[in-house]
């Protein structure tokens, strides 16, 4: 396999042989010869090769300031004082930097509890959705049942139906939860509630109904279909049946996309606040924290006063910035593996 110095080196040699051969065709006046479709192929041919590079470069540099222009934005404001804000002269750099903005929003989200609990939420639901949608893609991988098209239906109509439609039916399912009348019939009659308690989120992660559940068991799908057949044929052979092939054979050989589902699924729960506002009504996570962040600054720091949106801003980007820096810590740390899960999960052939 060529390095990718080489494949440069090859194709600068290459244009250079044409150019030069287009050169001498046309110095003895063979291009005479051309027809005229020929020749208006050429011509176009040169056009593009020259125009097609400027505009690649207009798309990927604009492409790059729509991604990371907020991102800039949210880390120069993050760390100024306040009152630069009102400061024509100051647009990127600030005069001084100061971690006040971000100290103060730490104590008034109180983000160490918040961080903990944030994690431990989505790690146990991220953990049980990973296990439950892996077992349900290699179900519909690798298995013949009636019935099976419509389920994967159903899975697929998972991906599209907003959660906005099920949320009152959950809620209530929640907070009047009663397992087929066998808790009423040991709590006296009365059925128990589930409202801000974790189990909201671990039992649909349970049961493969999860935060975009559907899109993990298709990912899961794709890439057990992609394995050969012959893997599971030695493993009967050698005595395991379906569950035990499955442990010993198909999950060593998906443990990228096992990772790749499992960030998924934390980046998911961690941004979650939809569905967290209508199971908990205390601010027990950060997306919760994050989303009530203005009034939570105008109570605590504040005292009740109003403050101008142009100044109260940067305690709202530090905000963000304590928001999303685990998770981009994580990704430092766990990209290679990630995009190698992406690459051999079958994402890109959706």
């Amino acid at each position: 396999m060529a390095t990718k110095k080489e494949e440069k080196q090859f194709e600068k040699e290459r244009r250079a042989a044409a150019k030069a051969r287009h050169k001498r065709m046309k110095k003895e006046g063979l291009d005479k010869f051309f027809t005229p479709e020929q020749i208006r192929y050429n011509r176009n041919k040169r056009i593009v090769g020259l125009v097609w590079p400027f505009f690649r470069f207009l798309i990927l540099f604009g492409l790059c300031f729509v991604i990371l222009y907020p991102l800039i934005f949210m880390i120069s404001t993050a760390f100024r004082p306040a009152e630069q804000m009102n400061d024509p002269s100051i647009v990127w750099l600030p005069k001084s930097l100061t971690l006040s903005n971000i100290q103060e929003v730490w104590e008034v989200m109180n983000f160490d509890a918040t961080l903990l609990n944030t994690i431990r939420l989505n790690i146990v639901a991220s953990v049980l959705q990973v296990i439950t949608c892996s077992v349900t893609g290699y179900g519909f991988a690798r298995f013949n049942f009636k019935g099976k098209g419509l389920l994967f239906a159903i899975v697929v109509l998972m991906i599209i139906v907003p959660p906005q439609i099920t949320t009152i039916p959950l809620h209530l399912q929640y907070a009047y939860f009663d397992l087929f009348g066998i808790i009423s019939l040991f709590n006296g009659g009365q059925p128990i509630t589930l409202i801000n308690t974790g189990w909201t989120m671990y039992l649909p992660a349970m049961f493969a109904n999860g935060l975009r559940a559907g899109l993990f068991i298709f990912i899961f799908r794709q890439f057990f279909r992609g394995l050969p057949k012959e893997l599971e044929d030695a493993a009967y052979l050698d005595g395991c049946g379906p569950f035990k092939t499955y442990i010993k054979v198909m999950v060593p050989n998906a443990k990228t996309s096992f990772l790749t589902v499992f960030l998924f699924s934390i980046v998911w729960y961690w941004n979650d606040y939809y569905v967290s506002t209508s199971f908990f009504t205390r601010n027990d996570t950060v997306a919760l924290m994050l989303k009530n962040l203005d009034a939570t600054l105008t109570q605590q720091l504040f005292d009740g006063d109003s403050i101008p949106v142009r100044q109260i801003i940067v305690w709202l980007e530090a905000g963000c910035v304590l928001a999303i820096t685990p998770l981009l810590v994580m990704y430092v740390f766990l990209q290679r593996y990630f995009i190698e899960g992406i690459e051999r999960s079958g994402i890109t052939g959706m």
